[in-house]
């Protein structure tokens, strides 16, 4: 088998546009696992957005990078493997920035997901991701995390697409010296402890599994799995995919036309060159 591990993103690339995974991705995943291939989701979303999912999938054991690698978790019991938070003050840091250009603010801990404010951008995130938001409107996050001292894991904030690619340089410009600063759709800006993204879940899986990273596939569509694809052997991006995967990728059709499948069947499983 020419890549024993293969890591692949979930919204975007292996979620098709209506929510659903076709059948024949899902053949093509049990068919890749049965011939001894380890298949695991690389994804931004939490853990409790990500695992029913996954279960939905058949996948019940193993390992899941949530959080954009921030978070390894064991798949059978939902519990953390590893998992790395922001230093409290500089949670404060990035929220006081947020709060200061008025952002629709979305805040993970472990086990809470915290939003500033109540919109429709919200519902829509809930309805797509099967989660529900504990809203804050009494106090600042900046204020509550120094309060309570909360680990934050991501910080994320969610803006119109016609909006969100100014945010995200006025983003970069304030933080991206200090911390991981990267888009993982085109409403979404996310922000994460410097040096922690998708590349470093290929390093711990790499570690985990014993597989060296030259063996291990990855697939992506968003900035967000860039750091994934540069740490892969195998890189591959979905038609639908950023620009900058594309360029250094393998191009598969897109998440509506099972580009995963593709790359499982025509790569993955293909003998070791």
């Amino acid at each position: 088998m020419r890549y024993p591990l293969f890591l692949s993103d979930f919204d975007g690339t292996l979620l098709r546009s209506d929510g659903t995974i076709s059948a024949r991705t899902r053949s093509a995943i049990a068919r890749y696992r049965q011939a001894g291939g380890i298949f695991a989701v690389c994804t931004g979303r939490g853990l409790a957005a990500i695992l029913p999912r996954l279960y939905e999938l058949g996948l019940n054991e193993g390992l899941v990078a949530a959080f954009q690698g921030a978070v390894l978790a064991d798949i059978a019991t939902g519990k953390p493997v590893t998992h790395t938070s922001f230093p409290v003050e500089d949670a404060c840091e990035v929220l006081r920035f947020f709060e200061s250009v008025g952002a629709h603010i979305h805040m993970y801990t472990i086990d809470h997901f915290y939003c500033n404010m109540r919109d429709g951008m919200l519902e829509s995130y809930e309805q797509i991701c099967g989660v529900k938001a504990e809203i804050v409107s009494d106090e600042l996050f900046s204020h509550k995390v120094a309060r309570e001292r909360l680990a934050v894991i991501k910080i994320l904030v969610m803006a119109p697409p016609q909006e969100q690619t100014a945010l995200f340089a006025r983003t970069q410009q304030a933080l991206g010296e200090r911390y991981f600063v990267t888009r993982s759709s085109d409403w979404l800006v996310e922000v994460l402890p410097k040096g922690q993204n998708k590349g470093v879940a290929v390093e711990l899986l790499s570690r985990h599994y014993k597989i060296g990273r030259a063996r291990i596939a990855a697939v992506g569509d968003q900035l967000n799995d860039l750091p994934m694809l540069e740490a892969a052997g195998g890189k591959f991006a979905v038609a639908n995919a950023a620009e900058q995967l594309k360029r250094i990728a393998v191009v598969l059709p897109s998440n509506d036309e099972d580009g995963v499948a593709c790359a499982l069947e025509e790569y993955a499983m293909g003998e070791e060159q």
